[in-house]
C-alpha cells in the first residue's frame, strides 16, 4: 500500500499538462491566484457534500471549489483570473471520481457564458490535441437523441424516458432528476470521441448562474457543460451578480437541505457582501483536471492518473 497507483509516465504527462494548462493563460494574461483550502463556511448546494475539520477549536470545511473566494477576489477588482489546485468532495469515489480531486477554474470578466464557452474548447483542443468540436443546447441534445423537449415535457413522460432509456437503481422524485439520469446515464455515453459543448440548461438547474430566454422565449440557465469522450470535464456560468437573488438562492438550498435532513452549513454571507460591492460582469468555468489527464493518456481509472488516491492517502 506503500506505492503509487499512478506510474512514473503518468506523472509526468501530468507535469506537462499542468504546464500546458499555466502557458495557456499566461499567454492570454490571466492571473493565477491562491485561495484557501481550508474555510469557515460551505458549499450550499444540497448535490455537493463537503468535508469538516476542525481548527483552533470551530468547525471548518474543505473547500468543495475555489469559488466564493474567487468571487471575492472578482469583487475586490482583481480582474481575470483563475485557479489550478486542489478541491474536496464527501463521498466521491469511482473510477472517475476521487474525495481529493485537481480543479481548474477561471474567471473572465466582461464575457458570457458563449463567449467562455469557445475557449473552453480552445483550451481542450489545445492540450488534448482534438479538433472537432460540436455545440448544441440542452434543448437540442434532448431532441436528436431522446424525440422530446426537455423544458417542455412533462414529469410522467420524462419518467417514462427513464423506464424506458435508463438502467437505475431507484424511481426518481422530479423532474430535474429524471433529466440528471437521462443526461448522465444516457446522453452522455452517446457524445463520441469529439469535444460536446451543451449549453441554455433548464432553469431549474441554474444553481449560480444568471436567467434569460432563449431564441424560443424559454427561461433558461445561461451555463454550459463541455464532454469528450463520453465523459464531463467542466461546468462553466454566465454569473449571477445580483445580490439579492443570490441570497434568496442560498436560502432555498438551506431549505432544501433541511426539509431532505441533509447537514446544514454556515450561511455564506460574505459571498452576498461581496455582490452587493460590485462583482463585475463576468463568466467563470470549472474543469476536472484528472479527468482531463485520464482522456489525454488514455487512463481507464483516475487512480492510474493520482499518485495515491483516497485508500493510499
Amino acid at each position: 500500500m506503500w506505492q503509487p497507483t499512478a506510474g512514473p509516465e503518468s506523472l509526468r504527462k501530468r507535469g506537462a499538462l499542468l504546464g500546458g494548462i499555466r502557458r495557456f493563460f499566461s499567454d492570454r494574461s490571466l492571473l493565477e491566484v491562491d485561495v484557501p483550502l481550508l474555510s469557515r463556511r460551505a458549499t450550499s448546494d444540497p448535490h455537493i457534500a463537503s468535508i469538516t475539520a476542525q481548527c483552533n477549536g470551530a468547525p471548518a470545511f474543505l473547500a468543495t471549489s475555489p469559488e466564493f473566494g474567487m468571487k471575492r477576489l472578482l469583487a475586490a477588482g482583481v480582474g481575470d483570473c483563475y485557479y489550478l489546485g486542489k478541491a474536496f468532495r464527501e463521498g466521491e469515489s469511482g473510477g472517475r471520481h476521487n474525495p481529493e480531486f485537481t480543479m481548474l477554474e477561471w474567471y473572465r470578466c466582461g464575457w458570457d457564458d458563449r463567449r467562455l464557452m469557445t475557449e473552453v474548447g480552445e483550451l481542450l483542443c489545445s492540450l488534448l490535441h482534438i479538433t472537432d468540436v460540436h455545440a448544441l443546447s440542452y434543448r437540442d441534445l434532448f431532441a436528436r437523441e431522446l424525440g422530446l423537449d426537455p423544458h417542455s415535457a412533462s414529469t410522467a413522460e420524462l419518467c417514462h424516458c427513464v423506464q424506458r432509456e435508463v438502467d437505475a437503481d431507484y424511481e426518481p422524485a422530479s423532474r430535474d432528476e429524471c433529466l440528471d439520469l437521462l443526461l448522465s446515464h444516457r446522453l452522455e455515453p452517446s457524445m463520441g470521441e469529439g469535444i460536446t459543448l451543451v449549453y441554455d440548461f433548464p432553469a431549474s438547474q441554474a444553481a449560480l448562474a444568471r436567467l434569460s430566454e432563449d431564441d424560443r422565449g424559454t427561461l433558461v440557465a445561461r451555463r454550459f457543460e463541455a464532454y469528450a469522450g463520453g465523459m464531463e470535464l467542466a461546468n462553466g456560468y454566465w454569473e449571477l451578480t445580483d445580490a439579492e437573488e443570490q441570497q434568496r438562492r442560498l436560502r432555498a438550498d438551506h431549505k432544501y437541505r433541511r426539509a431532505h435532513q441533509l447537514p446544514l452549513y454556515p450561511f455564506e454571507e460574505r459571498l452576498v457582501q461581496a455582490l452587493r460591492a460590485g462583482m463585475p460582469e463576468c463568466a467563470g468555468v470549472a474543469l476536472g483536471v484528472d479527468r482531463m489527464l485520464m482522456l489525454a493518456g488514455g487512463y481507464d481509472s483516475i487512480e492510474e492518473v493520482i499518485a495515491f488516491p483516497i485508500e493510499r492517502a
